[in-house]
């Protein structure tokens, strides 16, 4: 495999579980070649790719190998000292350093590292919360929620009693309308939280809202992670009851959740007496979930050090300000930019305006090298996998070393691609293959100049990205 992991020595000897994965791989390529390929091909791809995914960062080649330890042939039902399979010594140490760091991390009291996504999380979180059938108030889908937060399209949503929350008229939550339909409504539990929302939450308000009807307070953040980690964006930790958050997003972690909880971790559950920490733990398990996955809790483990870094926090702050420039070249170039710019990671374009749907401007950006998504926005006209708008994140161009300075560059680019498509219906387009051809040697041009962390040598950390303008190694 091209990324094969240099040799690790401990007092000057190589270690068991470097061994381990050199043979893996050397396994892989021989036994398997078609799958190596595969994934080779993959890792090419994203070195030479532009990703504006809002959701996505690229992990440290040391979260990848603890991803891949051994640790994934440990059975072990239950939490560190309560399990209900012998053998998991090592497999205790690891998961009780990653709660240990995942409460440093975040300034938390309370971490259960086990959920398997974000979403595992936030219905570990609600169906302990709230009785079949019970109130949740949560974001609209269109106005930026998630599947999760009530959709009728999510087990939360069936199970559930879910009303939603929107915008105001200039596209920033209506903290009016929350207050107003949890009066009218007694939800018991509200909803903080978004995948599709480029402004400041503000958690106070919400838990003063909650606190109004006797509401438990949910913070979503598996979006703005990093941001609260490096204080780029305000903390849920002390406001909400409970916070949950995905680790791969903007945490550069493997795919996985965290339930997390401040000072109201000892506050008592729906029922009067148990505390909000030990009901978390019987969420996950066993109530939602069985065995956890042990090298995935390893690579968390490895991620929430990371972000502790001062690299990290250069990432941080460099993924809020690339952002801001983003928005406002895309806004100096006549697109519809939604609520006129952003304060986190996260750049809307309405798109319809131009002619086009969000799934044919995605499509005709990724066959230029360009990676966004399509988005229903506010008002949108158009069904989910077609939608008419555009999401687009700073996260992985940070993380290459950009800098305001080559946001210009990244919206241009953007901005060529989906003047010369022309929408042959909702979701079929023709893209000038001249500009194609041009703008994808723009894209090869750009990624070589600044390389992904795991695109060449670095020591430990690399994660955190390259300073801003660095030209040194090449992929």
């Amino acid at each position: 495999m091209t990324f094969a992991p240099e040799p690790a020595v401990t007092g000057g000897q190589e270690t068991s579980q470097t061994r381990l994965l050199r043979r893996g791989v050397d396994l892989l390529c021989r036994a398997d070649p078609e799958l190596a390929a595969l994934l080779d091909a993959e890792v090419d791809h994203q070195a030479a790719t532009l990703a504006m995914i809002a959701s996505a960062s690229a992990a440290d080649p040391s979260v990848l190998a603890a991803g891949g330890a051994a640790l994934s042939n440990v059975t072990a039902e239950g939490y560190p000292g309560a399990r209900y399979h012998p053998g998991a010594v090592h497999f205790d140490a690891v998961e009780r350093l990653a709660v240990e760091r995942a409460k440093e991390a975040f300034g938390a009291q309370y971490a259960n590292v086990q959920p398997h996504s974000c979403s595992s999380a936030n219905f570990s979180v609600l169906s302990a919360l709230i009785p079949v059938g019970g109130v949740l108030l949560g974001l609209d889908l269109d106005a930026g929620g998630h599947l999760t937060h009530g959709s009728p399209a999510s087990v939360t949503g069936r199970h559930f009693s879910a009303v939603h929350y929107g915008l105001d008229e200039h596209g920033h939550l209506d903290y009016d309308s929350v207050a107003d339909l949890a009066r009218a409504h007694c939800p018991a539990v509200i909803v903080a939280g978004a995948s599709a929302y480029p402004r400041v939450i503000d958690f106070a308000r919400f838990r003063a809202i909650a606190d109004s009807v006797g509401a438990y307070l949910l913070a979503d953040i598996s979006h703005i992670a990093g941001l609260v980690v490096t204080g780029e964006h305000p903390s849920p930790i002390d406001h909400a009851h409970i916070t949950t958050t995905s680790t791969y997003k903007q945490l550069g972690g493997p795919r996985g959740g965290l339930i997390l909880s401040g000072r109201e971790h000892r506050a008592a559950g729906p029922d009067g007496h148990t505390p909000l920490a030990r009901l978390m733990q019987q969420a996950v398990f066993p109530r939602s979930q069985g065995t956890p996955s042990p090298a995935a809790i390893a690579a968390k483990a490895r991620a929430l050090d990371l972000v502790t870094t001062p690299e990290f926090k250069d990432t941080a702050r460099r993924i809020v300000e690339n952002a801001a420039a983003l928005a406002a070249a895309f806004t100096a170039s006549g697109h519809h930019v939604l609520t006129g710019g952003t304060d986190n990671h996260m750049v809307l374009l309405g798109v319809l305006h131009r002619g086009l749907t969000g799934v044919v401007a995605e499509r005709a950006l990724e066959e230029c090298g360009i990676l966004a998504n399509r988005n229903r926005i506010p008002g949108d006209t158009k069904p989910p996998l077609v939608a008419g708008g555009l999401r687009l994140g700073t996260n992985l161009l940070a993380q290459r070393g950009m800098g305001p300075a080559e946001m210009a560059a990244c919206a241009r680019l953007v901005d060529t691609v989906l003047d010369a498509t022309r929408p042959d219906g909702d979701t079929a387009y023709h893209l000038d293959p001249r500009v194609r051809d041009g703008v994808r040697g723009e894209v090869a041009e750009l990624c070589a100049r600044f390389p992904l962390p795991f695109a060449h040598d670095e020591p430990a950390g690399a994660f955190a990205g390259h300073p801003p303008h660095e030209t040194g190694a090449r992929l």
